[in-house]
């Protein structure tokens, strides 16, 4: 503990003295529908901490809706005092904040490590899911690839319009995968890069996807679940404050046009003995099909979380690349889970199913789960979506029969906690209902 603390001042020190100009910086942590929340502290104030003094915030934070607002949820919220709950500074995520009008740092904070982990908070459950695989012997690899769009600054009553051409200055209403548009939109995009590189993220590969104002950036492979995860919560953010730095609006929103393709969440995953040996492709490669297998099992349960509002169920099916039934496949990117083609050592699963709004702590523990429960279970996969293109199985494709699916399923509730899972379904099914508490036009010109 000592030389964790010793670990961290030194950090904060060495922050304080290349930023001299840093007074305040933002302590942030990923809530269940995944915003961040936290509180902006005096450098002077985030020393103390780091050398031991206490960091508390209210335990319900992580319990926050869609738009802010908190449910009933059991005990939790309104009959529990609203208590406070211990966090912890997340060593190596000290950055500064290049895309705020004032000098500014951002951390994150946790509350796994710490003597009582909020169970149901996203980092903690990934947390629980990699200490229990690293008990087994297994040391998941994971690298995230997140698409997004970019709209113009200035929404239209509330509509997002198309991305402004910088050269030309008309809408970017083409959709396509050519590489000028990577080009024309360079200034955005490469800030947008080298400000995730400035947090410490490997950015490697960006792609103009099929979308008008489309892009997809992805990250490097990482042998730290928690990390890759961070970096993904910590480039949405990031994205975001860049593209409104440069005149854009970035979303990550799952369907922003019905005409247009969705953005997706692709997370990658090999895993690992202890040895270093790929564990996937033993045996001619027969734990791949048992892990791919136990995926497909689960996904139908998993669909709040990969699908975690209104808006993501939309971008299931009837465009490019999404699929409506729980599928894989090698080399086949209409499947949920995707084999990549690649050597043994690099073999690995592809999950393509959630969107980019999802909680990436949530979404990584979910496939994580799912590639055990199929190790363990060692069941043969339906048949791929080479050898059979209508193979698949069905899962729900609306809030609440997600829910219902999701809610007493055995497996996660054991492998992912009983009470994460009780209050992760609560939360999603008031979010659910409190969206459609609002008439809009559409109604009105249906049913007046």
């Amino acid at each position: 503990m000592k030389s964790h603390a010793s670990t961290l001042l030194a950090e904060v020190r060495t922050f304080r003295q290349n930023h001299p100009d840093v007074r305040y910086v933002d302590l942030i942590a990923l809530d269940i529908p995944g915003h961040f929340y936290g509180k902006r502290y005096p450098i002077e104030m985030l020393e103390r901490v780091a050398a031991g003094s206490p960091l508390k915030l209210p335990q319900n934070a992580v319990l926050l809706g869609a738009q802010g607002g908190l449910f009933k949820i059991g005990d939790y919220c309104f009959n529990d005092g609203d208590p406070d709950a211990n966090r912890r500074l997340v060593p190596g995520t000290l950055k500064p904040v290049s895309w705020e009008s004032q000098p500014l740092g951002q951390m994150l904070m946790t509350s796994d490590g710490t003597d009582a982990p909020i169970e149901f908070e996203p980092r903690e459950v990934l947390a629980k899911v990699l200490e229990r695989l690293q008990h087994k012997g297994i040391h998941p690899v994971v690298a995230f690839e997140l698409e997004f769009y970019l709209f113009d600054k200035t929404l239209d009553n509330g509509l997002p319009q198309f991305a402004r051409d910088p050269l030309s200055g008309d809408a970017d209403d083409q959709p396509n995968l050519h590489i000028e548009r990577l080009s024309r939109f360079n200034g955005v995009l490469d800030d947008m890069a080298q400000t995730a590189k400035d947090q410490g993220i490997d950015i490697t590969v960006i792609t103009a996807e099929l979308g008008p104002g489309q892009f997809e950036i992805n990250f490097g492979h990482l042998d730290d679940g928690l990390r890759a995860a961070d970096w993904a919560a910590l480039f949405c953010r990031s994205t975001r404050g860049v593209a409104l730095k440069q005149g854009y609006r970035a979303s990550f929103m799952a369907k922003p046009y019905l005409q247009f393709p969705g953005s997706g969440m692709h997370v990658h995953v090999s895993l690992y003995d202890g040895a270093g040996n790929n564990v996937l492709a033993a045996h001619q490669q027969q734990p791949l099909r048992h892990a791919v297998a136990g995926c497909l099992e689960l996904l139908p349960h998993c669909m709040p979380i990969f699908s975690p509002n209104h808006n993501a169920f939309r971008r299931l099916g009837g465009t490019v690349n999404a699929a409506t039934r729980a599928s894989w496949g090698f080399e086949d990117r209409d499947a949920c889970v995707r084999i990549p083609e690649s050597d043994p050592r690099n073999l690995r699963v592809e999950h393509r199913l959630a969107s980019a709004d999802a909680n990436p702590y949530l979404v990584l523990a979910a496939i994580l789960v799912g590639l055990e429960h199929g190790l363990e279970a060692k069941r043969e996969p339906i048949a791929p979506l080479n050898e059979d293109r209508s193979s698949g199985s069905d899962f729900p494709l609306e809030m609440l029969e997600a829910v219902r699916a999701m809610q007493h399923q055995a497996v996660l509730r054991d492998k992912l906690g009983a009470e994460f899972v009780d209050v992760y379904c609560e939360n999603k099914r008031q979010d659910h209902l409190a969206f459609q508490q609002e008439i809009n036009a559409r109604e009105y010109r249906w049913f007046l």
